[in-house]
């Protein structure tokens, strides 16, 4: 009998978007379900956006572009890098994605290989792994708690870098987190990667979304060296609120894009043509409708932290970026598969198991979802904690 190959079989599906399925379908028959799984802003894309693809559709732009990406949207993309962060990229160096985990998954598919370790910071964004084990590289998982703020620290990245040590993933603002590297911590962990030779994958996909004056840094900006050894993965999805738009982008040293663009055209070719005019229209135009969206997650952030922190049994770090927060469940003496099962079968709601992220003692709530929505729920986690 024939079966699936060894690398897709040694995969573990994505409990983020299995724990929505099962929410939306609980909630299609009927049942009052809240859902703190998904992974998106609640808000509409702006609609000059809408208005770009729209445009392009009616247009007939609707035939392949080379497989990178528009020239003119490369050009945007590099003209953010130069704008916001400071740094000089040639339109050749970016490759247009179908989303930021095309953009990861192209990363680690571009620079590692059997035989290689992929070091990777716990709790991670759970599709890191599985990214490297397709690449048929090794995952090394490096352990952090709240107790550092889940930021791992030079000396334990050094400890865990081996000859066969390929590539080292930073993801900051954090997924799930919400933890935010300071300007310090991370060129004191990008100076161990260039020391090393190491390759960076720097995941910047919750950039503009921070919280109590943190502060943004990629480890590409603190100098040549730095830049030769970074890729920096990024997309639309979060500050503009574009996740079903599938557009995501990368920016990386030449012989890296060269051997991404020489994949995607062998894989998916070119992203949606008329989604691309969106994401010019998002990158050149106005951004006036992020402070309202930052101002509202913050609220909801402050509201559920305090919330959380007052329900006996449950610990929760003040996230400073994204839209997540990571509450240790492990004073109730539950796991956290066990925990999101019985509280979505007692109370019906839906959280993210930290086992999926790494760590067994924690879930994930996303805060962006309707304060009403929020309110509702952590009533109702309360209860259920209480019940135990």
């Amino acid at each position: 009998m024939n079966s699936v190959s060894d690398r897709v079989a040694a995969l573990s599906p994505s409990l983020t978007l299995a724990i929505d399925a099962q929410a939306k379908r609980m909630k299609a028959e009927g049942q009052d379900v809240v859902g703190f799984g998904a992974g998106e802003p609640d808000f509409d894309t702006p609609q000059h956006i809408k208005d770009a693809a729209a445009a392009a559709l009616a247009a007939g732009f609707t035939k392949y572009t080379p497989s990178s990406g528009l020239p003119e949207l490369r050009q945007a993309v590099a003209d953010k890098f130069k704008r916001e962060n400071g740094l000089e990229y040639k339109p050749s160096q970016i490759i247009v994605s179908c989303g930021g985990k095309h953009s990861c998954f192209n990363t680690i598919m571009a620079t590692c290989q059997r035989g290689d370790e992929v070091l990777i910071p716990a709790p991670y964004w759970l599709s890191y792994p599985e990214m490297a084990k397709l690449a048929e590289a090794t995952p090394v998982i490096l352990e952090t708690t709240d107790e550092t703020e889940f930021k791992v620290t030079p000396d334990q990245l050094r400890a865990a870098i081996t000859p066969r040590t390929k590539l080292f993933i930073l993801n900051s603002p954090s997924n799930p987190t919400g933890s935010v590297y300071t300007p310090d911590e991370v060129k004191a962990l990008g100076a161990v990667c260039v020391e090393h030779n190491l390759w960076i994958m720097s995941d910047d996909i919750y950039e503009r979304l921070l919280y109590d004056g943190a502060e943004h840094r990629n480890m590409a900006t603190f100098g040549p060296e730095y830049q030769a050894r970074t890729i920096i993965v990024h997309g639309l999805a979060k500050a503009w609120s574009m996740t079903g738009w599938r557009l995501g982008f990368c920016a990386a040293p030449e012989p890296v894009a060269k051997a991404m663009d020489a994949m995607q055209s062998h894989s998916t070719s070119n992203p949606t043509s008329f989604a691309q005019k969106g994401g010019i229209a998002a990158l050149t135009g106005p951004m006036d409708h992020l402070p309202l969206w930052l101002a509202e997650f913050d609220k909801r952030r402050l509201f559920a932290w305090e919330k959380l922190n007052a329900i006996p049994g449950l610990a929760c770090c003040k996230a400073q970026g994204a839209f997540y927060l990571f509450p240790n469940i492990s004073a109730t003496g539950l796991k956290s598969t066990d925990f999101c099962a019985r509280l979505l079968e007692k109370e019906k709601v839906a959280a993210v198991p930290g086992i999926a992220f790494g760590a067994d003692d924690y879930i994930r709530l996303s805060y962006a979802t309707g304060m009403a929505t929020i309110e509702k729920g952590l009533e109702r986690l309360e209860r259920f904690v209480r019940s135990l």
